[in-house]
């Protein structure tokens, strides 16, 4: 009897545990954009928000891949991945990428991503540099037209922070003495991390306990 040969499963390797930034500045700016977009989605449960992250992009070719510092899909079910392949997600690409650019991904940052990105249909490509050193402005905002990335035209606001309004988020990402945070533009509030978020509560409590109200 002939036996046909089983087709080869492809693997797709997992994250490999190497640093997801090259300082402490910029990883402290990956973990705040990620932890306080997903708590500002978390009411929405077809809002995907992750970081460091490997995109397959090509079913077949595990070298097809991208790893945006922060990235933000709508139309998806959110749940924890260890990866996330195009092909079973429904085709669905990010909409809104970040990456916090150093002097070690500044070119790529600024030529092979944005490349990429265009190519997949990523609708927003924004960019933060925490030192200033490697962008002028140090924080830029850039929206696919055409299948070409076009600049989104940043503001500077009274006190002179530099604004640029993200319409796939709805929010604006702001610099406040340097410092990259994303803003409720209808609110006016900042997106508090997780950490800022739990300290609010507790002071919050704790006024209340002052008031003779205890909520524990």
């Amino acid at each position: 009897m002939v036996q046909t040969p089983t087709q080869l499963e492809i693997e797709y390797p997992l994250p490999d545990g190497s640093p997801m930034a090259e300082s402490d500045s910029a990883r402290e700016y990956l973990i705040y954009s990620v932890k306080s977009l997903q708590i500002h989605f978390q009411q929405q449960d077809d809002v995907y928000v992750s970081g460091n992250l490997e995109i397959f992009y090509k079913q077949g070719v595990p070298s097809a891949k991208i790893a945006p510092d922060v990235f933000v899909v709508f139309g998806i079910r959110d749940y924890p991945r260890t990866s996330y392949k195009l092909w079973e997600e429904g085709g669905k690409v990010p909409n809104f990428v970040l990456e916090v650019t150093s002097k070690s991904t500044q070119e790529n940052d600024e030529e092979d991503k944005p490349q990429k990105y265009a190519r997949l249909g990523v609708q927003e490509y924004f960019q933060f540099d925490p030192t200033g050193d490697y962008l002028n402005p140090p924080l830029k905002g850039r929206q696919l037209i055409n299948g070409i990335y076009q600049p989104i035209k940043s503001t500077q606001l009274a006190d002179g922070i530099l604004s640029i309004h993200s319409k796939v988020l709805g929010l604006d990402l702001r610099l406040l003495n340097g410092q990259l945070r994303f803003f409720n533009p209808q609110t006016g509030q900042r997106l508090l991390s997780h950490e800022e978020a739990e300290a609010e509560i507790a002071r919050l409590k704790f006024l209340l306990k002052q008031q003779g109200i205890d909520l524990d």
